[in-house]
């Protein structure tokens, strides 16, 4: 009877962890434009060192008008002028209870570098941009 009992809080404890484990931001994403609708990019968010980080991994329309892969032109620092293609836009996001915060997302379009926190929310990745108070959220889509 008692190994009944153990067994039952074992598979109840790996359900919870099954819960949590699918609602990792760590994956691949979809960027969604906020107006069209249409998906802009993938990016690969991924773990480094305790940490989040996010990758542009492809791009809908990755040339721009002459043929030639699109750049960060308005990025800089280190990553003006680099491919937009393999630029990593999300650094350094720390765990904090149901979302990573605490690190920096980049605006290839721009080249502004924001604070920034994410979070899964039904399957979607939350993604928020702030700017002292004010702030924007978009969703992306998980990707394939």
């Amino acid at each position: 009877m008692r190994s009944m009992v153990y067994l039952a809080v074992l598979v109840a404890l790996l359900g919870v962890a099954l819960v949590f484990a699918a609602e990792s931001p760590v994956g691949t994403w979809k960027t969604v434009d906020d107006k069209s609708g249409k998906v802009m990019s993938t990016v690969q968010v991924y773990d480094e060192g305790g940490k989040l980080f996010g990758k542009i991994t492809g791009l809908t329309e990755p040339n721009d008008k002459n043929g030639k892969p699109k750049r960060c032109t308005q990025c800089t620092g280190a990553d003006k002028d680099k491919p937009i293609v393999g630029l990593v836009i999300i650094r350094d996001l720390v765990s904090s209870g149901d979302s990573y915060k605490n690190g920096t997302i980049l605006d290839p379009d721009d080249g502004k570098v924001y604070k920034a926190e994410i979070w899964v929310e039904d399957g979607k990745l939350k993604v928020r941009g702030y700017v002292g108070f004010v702030y924007k959220t978009q969703t992306w889509l998980k990707g394939s």
